[in-house]
């Protein structure tokens, strides 16, 4: 069984007791969060699609860390000008467990 679901603005593929990283979410480690905004669902082979969500479905999760992605290196160069320059971030990001579908 999984289903489509919409995550902080991104849409991710969750089944039962798979773990994942979103994008940062409000909230505490150990805190059970839910998402009602379910895409499409797939019970056994019997696949529903919602227009444009399913009423009353709802994934439900449980936050288990935050983190910080890996670092991600932006490096600018103009050819033949002197021009370096080197930057990088790191993305914040929410490990979540999905408890249910």
């Amino acid at each position: 069984m999984y289903a489509i679901v919409d995550i902080a603005g991104l849409q991710f593929k969750v089944e039962a007791g798979r773990t994942i990283f979103v994008n940062r979410l409000k909230g505490e480690e150990g805190e059970k969060v839910t998402f009602d905004k379910v895409f499409l669902k797939d019970a056994d082979g019997a696949v529903t699609i919602g227009a444009p969500t399913i009423e009353g479905a709802v994934v439900e999760a449980t936050i288990l860390k935050h983190v910080k992605a890996d670092k991600v290196i932006v490096f600018k160069k103009k050819r033949r000008k002197g021009y370096k320059k080197t930057q990088g971030h790191r993305q914040y990001m929410t490990q979540i467990r999905i408890e249910s579908v």
